[in-house]
């Protein structure tokens, strides 16, 4: 990124100016100078109308907030970019309309679809195999529900799939568990033109909603190694969201996570993510202590028995890299939480803490199990916007568990008790939008599990970096030595958040020393107008420079 006419290797400069910096530096800043990949200073206009001169490229923000760029702590690129372009479900309130919008595509290609939550629909009934076929034209369907734990399909990849006799496959066209998994592979046997195309997809998606990192949660059940190998490829190629890998293989011992970690080909952050102690709420596969208020007699499923999880825990902790698994249901995480005491007897509780394993979701949990969660340093991975989507009165945590639903996404418990805790999307479940997420986090169904938007900004930002173990404790942060590393936001309005509204502030108090964040009540989300990673420019809005 040299300047036109600077000498050959001289960084570029640039100032922006006009705006509001959130900066720990200075609270009140409203200029920041950016050399080549690193902040190189902030501060107020009037220091920068002293600073500024014609070697620089200047930026008026024009009332304009600049922050630190967003980190998505959970992400499938592949998945996203694939409902990015195809098929999508989520309007859809009837089984009528799905098998209407499968049948407007056109052409004789494979159906990919995501979305549908029949849980939204007035008759919940879903679509048969035989309907489906009609609807396609006999081509071969696959859509996934909104969880991405289960799906509709077509007798074509019924076949060409081999589901016949497979956990999960009852005849109908919904499918779960091993037969989900196994049509969800042959749908998704992509070249990798093709595979690239939706990645970059994703990728331009989220710079353009100021994401600067994604942590993608790759898995044999998700896709094969090659798909992790070409996302860590853009980190080689720049240009795009950092990609942050993990690979979620269970490993039986030190030396088979060694094997494992070698066999990718591509470095990975550790052997974690979504590797599944259990499945979902909305698939009713998620591991519950007690039945399913809408299925009796169902208490979900749990893909990991305690010993097989405390070996995984034990060997990565024995390499001093992160473990970590998908778990969301109350008897799920009962069984992380036992394998942790088990991994802990038998490799000691410091390699334990040392290692900064993470747990993904972990939706309903007590705090007895909040407790033992801080006890030993897991960090936890959560998404805001499956609260917002899904823990409305009458919406399906309430379906699927009646009273208890006022027990899931406990982000203040987690807080209150010391539990690191991060923030991502789980795209495609939930859209790469950082500010709505942050909404979720301010207007919880649970009054009592509300956090600040501070909280829950830090969260998005700096907390993705930590969760990853980053080394540089500057992540996240716009102070002096840091990097570049930033998203610039149009806003209606500044102000200071808390989760109470009964103390709501909108004071700028300057004793009060607090940076201020975009006011979220205003019905819709700021636009984002430019996204840099380590003075890289990601995205730019035609309305930056104009």
């Amino acid at each position: 990124m040299n300047q036109p006419g600077a000498p050959a290797g001289k960084a570029k400069v640039t100032i922006y100016r006009n705006g509001s910096i959130y900066t720990a530096a200075d609270p009140f800043a409203t200029a920041m100078v950016v050399d080549g990949d690193t902040v190189a200073w902030v501060g107020s206009e009037q220091a920068a109308t002293s600073i500024a001169d014609g070697t620089m490229e200047i930026i008026d923000l024009r009332g304009a907030l600049l922050a630190p760029g967003f980190v998505d702590s959970h992400v499938h690129l592949t998945e996203t970019g694939l409902a990015l372009s195809g098929l999508q479900l989520g309007s859809a309130r009837s089984a009528r309309d799905v098998l209407d919008a499968v049948a407007a595509v056109p052409g004789t290609a494979a159906i990919l679809g995501h979305g549908w939550d029949e849980t939204t629909w007035n008759d919940p009934t879903l679509p048969t195999v035989e309907e489906l076929d009609r609807a396609a034209r006999g081509r071969t369907v696959y859509l996934s529900r909104i969880d991405v734990h289960s799906s509709l399909v077509s007798s074509a990849l019924i076949e060409d799939a081999g589901l016949g006799g497979l956990d999960g496959f009852t005849g109908t066209a919904h499918v779960v568990r091993a037969a989900h998994t196994a049509a969800r592979s042959a749908a998704r046997n992509f070249d990798d033109s093709t595979r690239r195309g939706f990645q970059e997809a994703a990728l331009r998606e989220a710079a353009s909603n100021g994401y600067v990192a994604l942590a993608e949660m790759s898995a044999p059940h998700i896709c094969r190694a090659d798909d992790l190998r070409m996302a860590n490829s853009w980190n080689e190629e720049g240009g795009s969201p950092l990609i942050l890998p993990y690979w979620g293989e269970l490993a039986s011992s030190e030396e088979h996570a060694r094997q494992i970690l070698e066999s990718l080909g591509t470095p990975v952050l550790g052997l974690a993510g979504d590797l599944n102690i259990d499945g979902s709420i909305g698939s009713r596969t998620a591991a519950l202590a007690s039945d399913y208020a809408d299925a009796p007699g169902n208490r979900g499923n749990l893909y990991l028995s305690v010993e097989e999880a405390a070996s995984h825990l034990a060997a990565c902790s024995m390499l001093g890299i992160q473990a970590g698994f998908h778990v969301i249901g109350d008897a799920g995480l009962t069984s992380a939480l036992d394998a942790l005491d088990a991994a802990a007897a038998e490799v000691g509780e410091q390699r334990i803490r040392a290692a900064g394993h993470r747990f993904e979701h972990v939706e309903l949990a007590d705090q007895e199990s909040v407790d033992r969660l801080a006890k030993y340093s897991i960090t936890v991975s959560v998404q805001p916007g499956f609260d917002a989507a899904w823990g409305s009165p009458g919406g399906l945590y309430e379906q699927r568990l009646g009273d208890r639903s006022r027990g899931m996404n406990p982000f203040a418990s987690f807080y209150a008790s010391g539990v690191p805790i991060a923030f991502g999307s789980d795209s495609p479940v939930t859209p790469l939008r950082p500010w709505s997420s942050i909404r979720a986090c301010l207007e919880h169904s649970n009054p009592e599990q509300r956090i600040s938007a501070r909280a829950a900004f830090l969260g998005h930002t700096r907390a993705g970096w930590r969760a990853t173990k980053h080394r540089n404790p500057l992540m996240g942060q716009l102070v002096p030595g840091a990097p570049a590393s930033f998203a610039v936001w149009e806003v209606e309005e500044l102000m200071v958040q808390v989760a109470d509204s009964r103390v709501q502030s909108w004071s700028t108090d300057p004793r009060a020393r607090t940076p201020l964040l975009p006011a979220l009540d205003t019905g819709s989300d700021p636009v984002c107008l430019q996204t840099v990673r380590e003075g890289q420019e990601l995205f730019a809005h035609e309305a930056l420079r104009g």
